[in-house]
């Protein structure tokens, strides 16, 4: 593949031990695209050293605004189509390069590369860490990250075709149970925040985090890599409790409530409402659209965005008999299951701190 027709994007963030290692790995393609996350550290100085001899380095910067919708205006810096994205923690093994070199991808062609995991400077082959492929090489004209804060992911159509490289890249993952704890901490509050449509107990937290545990130290046998196997294992236990512990104690703090959104042939007004009910700090239990006999270019609309919505979206209709606003709008109430009720009409974009 012609490197000069790919793009390397990079988010950062504090990563000053690894960016330089990280940056010499990627200067062979055409232009980077780093984006920095608000770096307290010599992130930002590095960056800027390593731009004076490679001028197509470009640097912006940005709120944290969740690692989806981060990586997503990453990738509309670039120029060209092809995206290969790296973390400012990792680096582009040059067996990969040279595969790379000699491919042809299509379009739908998305590239997964294997990555070895390091804790401490030693690859763990175990609890859970091995085999790692990520998703990597990719063209943004066909595919782009779904809007997950955390846990965020590359959207895989129906006519995607997912290649496995044979060589990738190596992770410097953590070098000490401070940063397996500090990462702990971060993804499982934005975990909890992304989830609160969810139900769960601190029995079930307990339960799913023992499992974790057992999986990763003994079937996946992190045991054979002594006290940083156990660490490891440990750790990712612990990630799985609070994660459900927090989303525990966030969902019994506030009450659930179901936005019923109410709409009558107007999809174009439909579509961005829904859009802002995604970009929602706080989200619904659910979102119930209140369908005063629509015609089926609404329910098309409205079954495209059921995949990936971050809330459960229903679809309630009744057949066009002239204007029934209220007898809809008691329908969705009546399917509602939140204790709380917000209805909004159609054509209301809300603000992201509408429903808290």
């Amino acid at each position: 593949m012609d490197f000069s027709k790919i793009s390397a994007v990079i988010l950062v963030k504090n990563a000053q031990a690894t960016l330089q290692e990280c940056l010499r790995s990627i200067q062979c393609f055409d232009e980077i695209v780093l984006l920095d996350n608000q770096s307290s550290d010599d992130t930002l100085k590095i960056a800027l050293s390593f731009k004076e001899s490679f001028p197509n380095l470009h640097i912006h910067t940005s709120e944290f605004i969740g690692f989806g919708a981060l990586k997503n205006l990453a990738i509309s810096k670039a120029k060209n189509d092809w995206i290969l994205l790296i973390d400012a923690d990792e680096v582009l093994e040059q067996d990969f390069l040279d595969e790379l070199r000699e491919m042809q991808l299509a379009k739908e062609n998305i590239l997964a590369l294997p990555r070895k995991n390091l804790y401490k400077g030693e690859w763990i082959k175990a609890c859970g860490w091995y085999p790692d492929y990520v998703l990597r090489v990719f063209n943004k004209t066909f595919t782009h990250f779904n809007d997950n804060a955390v846990h965020e992911s590359l959207i895989l159509k129906t006519d995607a075709k997912v290649i496995k490289a044979k060589k990738g890249l190596k992770h410097y993952a953590y070098d000490s149970i401070y940063g397996l704890l500090e990462k702990m901490q971060r993804y499982s509050n934005l975990w909890a925040q992304q989830n609160l449509h969810k139900t769960t107990s601190m029995g079930s937290a307990c339960v799913r985090s023992a499992w974790k545990f057992l999986r990763d130290y003994f079937l996946k046998k992190g045991f054979l890599y002594g006290y940083k196997g156990f660490v490891i294992s440990l750790c990712n236990a612990l990630g799985v409790f609070f994660k459900y512990a927090k989303l525990y104690e966030l969902t019994h703090k506030i009450p659930t409530c179901s936005l019923i959104i109410t709409t009558y042939n107007s999809k174009d007004s439909l579509r961005c409402v829904l859009e802002s009910v995604k970009n929602l700090d706080y989200l619904p239990s659910e979102v119930l659209i209140a369908d005063d006999g629509s015609r089926e270019d609404t329910a098309q609309l409205i079954q495209s965005y059921q995949a990936t919505f971050p809330c459960p979206l229903l679809h309630i209709w009744q057949e066009d008999a002239g204007f029934r606003l209220n007898t809809i709008r008691n329908k969705a109430i009546n399917a509602a299951r939140g204790e709380y009720i917000i209805l909004i009409d159609g054509d209301m974009v809300l603000e992201s701190h509408f429903v808290k």
